[in-house]
C-alpha cells in the first residue's frame, strides 16, 4: 500500500494550485494526486467561447502538462473514503494511505435531473456554456438565430458561476443587437431563485442591460423537462405555496444544469446532511477530522463557487495543512472571496467581488475598476490577464494577490 505524505482528490484548478501552493512552502512533501481525467480545462473561458470571443482550444490542455513536478499522478477515481483508517480505495480496487487528505473533486452537473435533456444537447437549438464541447455551439446558435424566442435557465443554487447562465444571455443579446436583430428576438431569462443576482448592490447595473436587450425575467421559473425535437421546455413556477408547470416554446435555449456534490462525496462520512463536503467556513478543514481539508466547489462553505475563489482558498489550505503538521505557525483565514465579471456587453464587464454575507471585497481600486458599473479595464482583465493568470500564475503555485492572511 502507497503511504504519502498528503492526497489531493481532484486534478482540477483547486487541486493543482494547493499542491503548487504546498511544493512552495515546503518541497519535501509526498503528494499524490488523484485524478481520472486527461485534459484540464480553464472553465471561465467557456461563457468567451459562447459569446464568440475565445475559441474553444485555448481553454484546454493536457493534464500531464499542469500536473506540478514533484508529485504522483494517479489517474483513477475514488470510489471510497476510509477516513477512520486514512485510507482511500480507488477505481482499480486499490487503496492508499494519508498522513493528510485534501478533497476538491468539483461538482456534479446533473443533466439527467431534468427530463429530456440529455437526449437532445447539442441539437435542436438546445446549448450549455457548462459544457467544453457545447459552448462552441451556443455560439453557432447565436450566429444563426435570425428570429424567435431565446431561452436562458438558471437551476436552484448552489451553482458555480452563478452569474454564467446571465452573462451567456448579455453576450448573446449584444450579439444579436450588433447584427441588426435583437427587435426579432424573444428573450427570457427563467431563473429557480427569486433575484437576479445575489448580492442586491450589483442589481442596478445588470437591470440596466436586461432593460436595454429588452429581457424578460422570469423569478422562481425551474426547468424541468425538455423536448428539443418540439422545440419545447417546462418550468415548474412557485408562487407563494403554489406550484404550477408551465410551457415555452423555444427556438434556442441556454441550459445551466441543476449541481449537486459529487456521488462518491455523498455516500461517504465526510459530507453534511446535503452532501456537499463539511468543512469550517474560515479555516477549511473538516468539521469532523482534522487530517482532512477541502476546497473549491464541493465544499459546504456559503461563498460563490468561482474559479477565484479557489485561487484564495489554495494558498489558505496550503498554510493551514502545513500548521497542522508543525510546520508553519498560526491559522490562514477564508473570508469568502469570490469574483464573478459579469460580461454585460462585448467590452464591458461588472466586476463583481464579494466576500461572506454579501460584503464588497474589491480587489483594486474602485477608481480603476468601479466594480458597480461595466468598464473596459474589467474587460481588458477578463480577456487578456486572468486566463495567463490562471496559466501561469495560480497553477504555478505563484499568489498574486492570493497571500492568506495569518491569524
Amino acid at each position: 500500500m502507497a503511504d504519502y505524505d498528503i492526497i489531493i482528490v481532484g486534478g482540477g484548478s483547486a487541486g493543482i494550485s494547493t499542491a503548487t501552493s504546498l511544493l512552495s512552502r515546503d518541497a519535501s512533501l509526498s503528494i499524490a494526486i488523484i485524478e481520472p481525467s486527461d485534459v484540464h480545462y480553464y472553465q471561465p473561458g467557456w461563457t468567451m467561447v459562447g459569446g464568440g470571443i475565445f475559441q474553444a482550444k485555448e481553454t484546454v490542455q493536457a493534464t500531464g502538462r499542469v500536473m506540478p513536478h514533484g508529485v504522483s499522478w494517479l489517474q483513477h477515481a475514488v470510489t471510497r473514503f476510509d477516513p477512520k483508517k486514512d485510507e482511500i480505495v480507488l477505481s482499480d480496487k486499490s487503496r492508499l494511505s494519508y498522513h493528510y487528505l485534501i478533497v476538491c473533486p468539483g461538482l456534479k452537473l446533473d443533466w439527467a435531473a431534468v427530463e429530456g435533456l440529455p437526449a437532445t444537447l447539442g441539437q435542436n437549438g438546445v446549448t450549455s456554456n457548462y459544457r467544453f464541447d457545447l459552448a462552441p455551439y451556443t455560439w453557432r446558435l447565436v450566429q444563426t438565430l435570425q428570429s424567435g424566442n431565446a431561452i436562458f435557465t438558471q437551476p436552484p443554487m448552489p451553482i458555480k458561476c452563478a452569474g454564467a447562465p446571465q452573462k451567456a444571455m448579455y453576450l448573446s443579446a449584444d450579439s444579436w443587437r450588433r447584427a441588426g436583430r435583437l427587435a426579432k428576438i424573444n428573450i427570457e431569462f427563467c431563473n429557480a431563485g427569486a433575484v437576479l443576482f445575489g448580492v442586491a448592490d450589483y442589481v442596478p447595473a445588470l437591470m440596466n442591460y436586461v432593460e436595454s436587450y429588452g429581457a424578460q425575467l422570469s423569478f422562481n421559473h425551474n426547468l424541468v423537462k425538455i423536448d428539443g425535437a418540439a422545440r419545447k421546455a417546462w418550468f415548474k413556477v412557485t408562487e407563494g405555496e403554489k406550484v404550477k408547470e408551465v410551457e415555452r416554446d423555444f427556438d434556442m435555449i441556454h441550459v445551466c444544469p441543476p449541481q449537486t456534490a459529487p456521488d462518491f462525496i455523498k455516500k461517504s462520512s465526510l459530507g453534511d446532511a446535503t452532501g456537499w463536503l463539511d468543512v469550517e467556513q474560515d479555516t477549511l478543514r473538516h468539521k469532523t477530522f482534522e487530517n482532512i481539508f477541502g476546497l473549491g466547489d464541493v465544499t459546504n462553505t456559503p461563498n460563490a463557487k468561482t474559479a477565484a475563489a479557489v485561487r484564495k482558498q489554495a494558498p489558505i489550505v496550503a498554510h493551514n495543512l502545513l500548521s497542522a503538521m508543525g510546520k508553519k505557525k498560526g491559522s490562514a483565514v477564508y473570508e469568502g472571496y469570490g469574483s464573478c465579471p459579469l460580461t454585460v456587453e462585448r467590452g464591458r464587464i461588472v466586476l463583481a467581488e464579494f466576500g461572506y454575507g454579501g460584503k464588497i471585497t474589491p480587489t483594486f481600486p474602485q477608481w480603476l475598476l468601479q466594480g458597480l458599473v461595466p468598464t473596459r479595464a474589467a474587460w481588458f482583465l477578463k480577456a487578456s490577464v486572468l486566463p495567463a493568470v490562471y496559466w501561469h500564475a495560480m497553477l504555478k503555485g505563484r499568489e498574486w494577490l492570493a497571500r492568506p492572511t495569518i491569524r
